[in-house]
């Protein structure tokens, strides 16, 4: 009786705090909507916490019972996704687009009804809805921006592992706790990489010196320029008068000559 309790328990948390993952990318379409582009975001994650709640429905019904709570938050988790890859499709370049058809046909070809083998295939999607932000990580590395990879959804993916790791343990169901040490594990790396790239910081150069260097030779040339010559120090400067005089004089010893 305190198992099932505590089963109840862990499955109505699961249900909470997976509700607010499938709500945390709406920040994400809300900004493909204003720009009407997906940019460098990637489909493969909706797509793949798509089939994952699908057959995670289809398996909590082979179950006798126990697997409501399973059925209650992907069914919730089927109609949000569909609406993301709907939005998705529409605002993604044709490239984009196409590769997202190809993957959802390539996964409407699954159907698989014994128990043991569907619930192989729901932990496979399930490691997959979790590696699918694996992709984004790589952009973070080499980017070293987080723009793609928002905290929030990785943080409450978090928090839905932990908390289905321990519903599947205490309705001793292991294709479910299975997949969520896997999702634990993936988003705490998630988290940490957010953390350093969020704060990072490029090291800085010398190249606040050299403006002060250009500048000081600027002032230098410019004094070098508005200074006399050594030559021109020796003859003052000649008024108008002097140089008709001087020119009479030339004139005059042509004459001369």
């Amino acid at each position: 009786m305190a198992l099932n309790v505590l089963a109840f328990t862990f499955g109505i948390m699961g249900n909470i705090i997976s509700f607010i993952v499938f709500l945390a990318p709406v920040p994400t379409f809300v900004r493909i909507c204003k720009k009407k582009s997906t940019e460098g975001f990637q489909s493969l994650p909706y797509v793949s916490a798509l089939f994952s709640a699908m057959l995670w429905i289809y398996y909590a019904m082979q179950k006798d019972g126990s697997g409501f709570l399973l059925i209650t938050i992907n069914s919730v988790g089927c109609f949000i996704e569909t609406i993301y890859i709907v939005l998705f499709i529409t605002y993604a370049n044709k490239k984009a687009r196409i590769s997202t058809l190809k993957v959802l046909g390539l996964l409407n070809f699954l159907g698989l009804n014994r128990e043991k083998v569907l619930g192989g295939i729901c932990v496979g999607f399930s490691v997959c809805v979790f590696a699918a932000p694996l992709s984004i990580m790589r952009v973070v590395i080499r980017t070293k921006s987080v723009e793609f990879m928002p905290f929030s959804l990785s943080l409450f993916l978090t928090l839905s592992a932990i908390t289905w790791l321990f519903y599947g343990l205490a309705i001793k169901d292991f294709y479910v706790a299975l997949p969520n040490i896997m999702g634990a594990f993936l988003g705490a790396v998630q988290m940490i990489l957010y953390i350093i790239y969020k704060y990072y910081k490029a090291p800085k150069t010398n190249d606040t010196e050299k403006p002060k260097t250009v500048s000081g030779h600027s002032i230098d040339m410019v004094k070098l320029a508005s200074t006399p010559a050594s030559g021109d120090l020796k003859a003052p400067p000649q008024t108008h008068g002097d140089l008709e005089g001087q020119i009479e004089k030339e004139m005059a010893n042509q004459i001369q000559t």
